[in-house]
């Protein structure tokens, strides 16, 4: 009926002809004619195959059957601690074990840094701790 000829650019040709089958590719010229409608002209291109028919036998039942076997569907694994709003975001809620934050590596700043006469007082400190221990 009706084909809109700018919008074709390729055509696919399969032939049946005593036992072969023909297969070509072409390119859609369009070229200027005197009425409205313009000239279509192919031009060959790509692969062009010449295929013929050897095997026309069917497979033994069993084999038949087996290759045509369809897997089952799978079922939809349930989504477990997932919830939605009603503007449709998804809420989901996981489970981790209690973090330690004290060993928590934060940003090291240079005003935060002990000077060196602070850090031997520190160290003795410790020291005297250790030995009123033991």
């Amino acid at each position: 009926s009706n084909v809109r000829l700018a919008g074709l650019e390729y055509v696919l040709h399969f032939t049946a002809l005593n036992g072969k089958i023909y297969f070509r590719s072409y390119k859609l010229l369009l070229k200027k004619s005197g009425c409205r409608t313009p000239r279509i002209e192919l031009e060959e291109m790509g692969p062009s195959l010449d295929l013929v028919l050897r095997r026309t036998h069917l497979a033994s039942d069993d084999l038949y059957k087996l290759s045509m076997k369809m897997p089952k569907a799978l079922k939809p694994k349930k989504k477990r601690n997932v919830s939605h709003d009603t503007f449709g975001t998804t809420y989901g809620r996981i489970h981790m074990q209690k973090q330690d934050l004290s060993r928590l590596q934060t940003r090291k700043m240079k005003g935060l840094k002990k000077r060196p006469a602070e850090r031997k007082a520190e160290d003795q400190e410790k020291k005297s701790k250790r030995i009123k221990k033991d």
